[in-house]
């Protein structure tokens, strides 16, 4: 391994700028769209419980 560096590579405060992040800031749409699915599915499922609930009370 030679010891000095490549002179292919630039070198120096100015050699390349800093690569920037990318960060993002809201979630994907696809994430909103399954919370609302969870979301009416469990209240659905949760109707349908209570009214076998229900008509098995008044029986």
């Amino acid at each position: 391994m030679p010891d000095r560096p490549p002179t292919d590579l630039p070198s120096g405060p100015s050699a390349a700028p800093a690569p920037t992040r990318y960060v993002e800031n809201k979630p994907p749409r696809g994430l909103y769209v399954r919370v609302f699915i969870y979301v009416v599915a469990t209240h659905v499922l949760l109707a349908f419980m209570s009214l076998l609930v229900i008509i098995a009370k008044s029986r």
